[in-house]
Protein backbone atom coordinates (compact mmCIF):
# COMPACT_ATOMS: atom_id res chain seq x y z
CA UNK A 1 0.00 0.00 0.00
CA UNK A 2 0.88 3.49 -0.53
CA UNK A 3 3.32 5.07 2.19
CA UNK A 4 4.39 1.34 2.94
CA UNK A 5 7.79 0.54 4.10
CA UNK A 6 9.38 -2.28 3.05
CA UNK A 7 12.44 -4.12 3.76
CA UNK A 8 14.16 -6.64 1.41
CA UNK A 9 16.20 -9.00 2.29
CA UNK A 10 18.99 -10.43 0.21
CA UNK A 11 17.59 -8.00 -2.42
CA UNK A 12 19.89 -8.45 -5.16
CA UNK A 13 20.53 -5.59 -7.57
CA UNK A 14 17.01 -4.31 -6.31
CA UNK A 15 15.00 -5.78 -8.93
CA UNK A 16 11.77 -5.85 -6.56
CA UNK A 17 12.16 -2.04 -6.30
CA UNK A 18 13.15 -1.23 -9.83
CA UNK A 19 10.10 -2.94 -11.37
CA UNK A 20 7.49 -2.81 -9.06
CA UNK A 21 7.48 -0.35 -6.29
CA UNK A 22 9.87 2.47 -7.74
CA UNK A 23 6.77 4.80 -9.15
CA UNK A 24 4.84 3.69 -5.79
CA UNK A 25 4.75 5.71 -2.59
CA UNK A 26 6.18 3.87 -0.41
CA UNK A 27 10.23 3.43 1.59
CA UNK A 28 12.38 0.64 0.17
CA UNK A 29 15.59 -0.66 1.91
CA UNK A 30 17.81 -3.39 0.08
CA UNK A 31 19.60 -5.53 2.53
CA UNK A 32 22.36 -7.31 0.70
CA UNK A 33 25.81 -9.02 1.54
CA UNK A 34 26.80 -8.17 -2.26
CA UNK A 35 28.74 -4.61 -2.12
CA UNK A 36 27.52 -4.24 -6.12
CA UNK A 37 24.00 -5.28 -6.03
CA UNK A 38 23.96 -2.38 -3.13
CA UNK A 39 25.30 -0.03 -5.22
CA UNK A 40 23.08 -0.53 -7.94
CA UNK A 41 19.96 -0.06 -5.27
CA UNK A 42 21.63 2.94 -4.24
CA UNK A 43 21.99 4.08 -7.39
CA UNK A 44 18.40 4.04 -8.60
CA UNK A 45 17.25 6.25 -5.65
CA UNK A 46 16.58 3.92 -2.87
CA UNK A 47 18.66 2.68 0.22
CA UNK A 48 20.50 -0.26 -0.09
CA UNK A 49 22.63 -1.66 3.07
CA UNK A 50 25.41 -3.82 2.53
CA UNK A 51 24.63 -6.46 4.93
CA UNK A 52 25.70 -10.02 6.32
CA UNK A 53 22.04 -11.50 7.53
CA UNK A 54 24.27 -14.45 8.99
CA UNK A 55 25.03 -12.39 12.23
CA UNK A 56 22.47 -11.84 14.94
CA UNK A 57 22.47 -7.77 14.34
CA UNK A 58 18.65 -6.95 14.61
CA UNK A 59 17.27 -6.01 11.31
CA UNK A 60 15.99 -2.83 10.74
CA UNK A 61 11.83 -2.37 10.91
CA UNK A 62 9.78 -1.82 8.14
CA UNK A 63 5.86 -2.34 7.90
CA UNK A 64 6.56 -5.57 5.06
CA UNK A 65 9.60 -7.66 5.08
CA UNK A 66 10.41 -9.28 1.59
CA UNK A 67 12.60 -12.45 0.94
CA UNK A 68 12.55 -13.90 -2.49
CA UNK A 69 14.36 -16.85 -3.26
CA UNK A 70 16.76 -16.62 -0.84
CA UNK A 71 15.67 -18.65 2.29
CA UNK A 72 17.73 -21.69 1.54
CA UNK A 73 20.77 -19.57 1.86
CA UNK A 74 20.13 -20.42 5.40
CA UNK A 75 19.61 -24.29 5.56
CA UNK A 76 20.15 -26.52 7.67
CA UNK A 77 17.65 -24.15 9.74
CA UNK A 78 16.11 -20.75 8.89
CA UNK A 79 14.72 -20.24 11.82
CA UNK A 80 16.62 -17.56 13.16
CA UNK A 81 16.27 -15.47 10.12
CA UNK A 82 12.58 -16.06 10.00
CA UNK A 83 12.53 -15.02 13.49
CA UNK A 84 14.29 -12.08 13.39
CA UNK A 85 12.14 -11.20 9.91
CA UNK A 86 9.27 -11.57 12.32
CA UNK A 87 10.83 -9.14 14.74
CA UNK A 88 10.83 -6.53 12.05
CA UNK A 89 8.17 -6.42 10.22
CA UNK A 90 5.06 -4.32 11.51
CA UNK A 91 2.66 -5.94 9.49
CA UNK A 92 3.80 -9.26 7.32
CA UNK A 93 6.35 -11.29 5.99
CA UNK A 94 6.48 -12.20 2.78
CA UNK A 95 8.75 -15.12 1.30
CA UNK A 96 8.98 -16.55 -1.87
CA UNK A 97 11.34 -19.76 -2.14
CA UNK A 98 11.30 -21.53 -5.22
CA UNK A 99 10.34 -25.37 -4.67
CA UNK A 100 11.43 -26.89 -7.88
CA UNK A 101 14.89 -26.06 -8.39
CA UNK A 102 17.57 -27.11 -11.00
CA UNK A 103 20.34 -28.08 -8.80
CA UNK A 104 18.50 -30.98 -7.84
CA UNK A 105 17.65 -32.24 -11.25
CA UNK A 106 19.23 -35.22 -13.34
CA UNK A 107 21.66 -32.76 -15.72
CA UNK A 108 24.76 -32.89 -13.59
CA UNK A 109 25.91 -29.21 -16.58
CA UNK A 110 22.21 -27.42 -15.16
CA UNK A 111 23.07 -28.63 -11.67
CA UNK A 112 26.34 -27.01 -12.05
CA UNK A 113 24.82 -24.07 -13.65
CA UNK A 114 22.69 -23.28 -11.01
CA UNK A 115 24.80 -23.55 -8.40
CA UNK A 116 26.85 -21.10 -9.90
CA UNK A 117 23.80 -18.41 -10.44
CA UNK A 118 23.30 -19.25 -6.78
CA UNK A 119 26.20 -17.63 -4.95
CA UNK A 120 25.75 -14.36 -3.47
CA UNK A 121 29.59 -13.84 -3.28
CA UNK A 122 30.04 -16.38 -0.15
CA UNK A 123 29.93 -19.76 -2.18
CA UNK A 124 27.61 -22.24 -4.09
CA UNK A 125 24.64 -22.71 -1.61
CA UNK A 126 23.68 -26.81 -2.12
CA UNK A 127 20.54 -27.37 -0.12
CA UNK A 128 17.34 -26.36 -1.52
CA UNK A 129 13.50 -26.55 -0.36
CA UNK A 130 11.09 -28.71 -1.75
CA UNK A 131 7.44 -27.57 -1.69
CA UNK A 132 6.97 -30.64 1.27
CA UNK A 133 9.87 -29.49 2.86
CA UNK A 134 9.15 -25.43 3.08
CA UNK A 135 5.54 -26.45 4.13
CA UNK A 136 7.08 -28.07 6.79
CA UNK A 137 8.96 -25.28 7.83
CA UNK A 138 5.99 -23.15 8.08
CA UNK A 139 3.82 -25.53 9.78
CA UNK A 140 6.05 -23.78 13.17
CA UNK A 141 4.29 -20.86 12.52
CA UNK A 142 0.75 -21.25 12.83
CA UNK A 143 0.42 -18.57 15.81
CA UNK A 144 0.67 -15.90 12.64
CA UNK A 145 -2.28 -15.99 10.06
CA UNK A 146 -0.35 -17.66 7.44
CA UNK A 147 -1.19 -17.82 3.99
CA UNK A 148 0.45 -19.28 0.78
CA UNK A 149 0.05 -20.00 -2.77
CA UNK A 150 2.25 -21.81 -5.47
CA UNK A 151 2.87 -18.86 -8.31
CA UNK A 152 1.24 -19.93 -11.94
CA UNK A 153 4.14 -22.50 -13.39
CA UNK A 154 4.88 -23.73 -10.14
CA UNK A 155 8.60 -22.68 -9.74
CA UNK A 156 7.95 -20.88 -6.26
CA UNK A 157 5.59 -20.94 -3.08
CA UNK A 158 4.86 -18.05 -1.30
CA UNK A 159 4.07 -17.61 2.44
CA UNK A 160 2.44 -15.02 3.69
CA UNK A 161 2.67 -14.55 7.76
CA UNK A 162 0.76 -11.72 9.30
CA UNK A 163 2.74 -10.21 12.04
CA UNK A 164 -0.12 -8.13 13.56
CA UNK A 165 -2.30 -8.75 16.51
Amino acid sequence: PPHSSILDLCCGPGILYQRYLRQKSVTYTGLDINERFIKRVNKMGSQGLVWDLHDNKPLPHADYVVMQASLYHFLPDPTRIAERMINAAGKSVIIAEPIRNLSAGSSVWLRKLAGRFSNPGTGQQHSRFNEQTLDRFFAHYTQHRVRSFVVPGGREKVFILDVTP
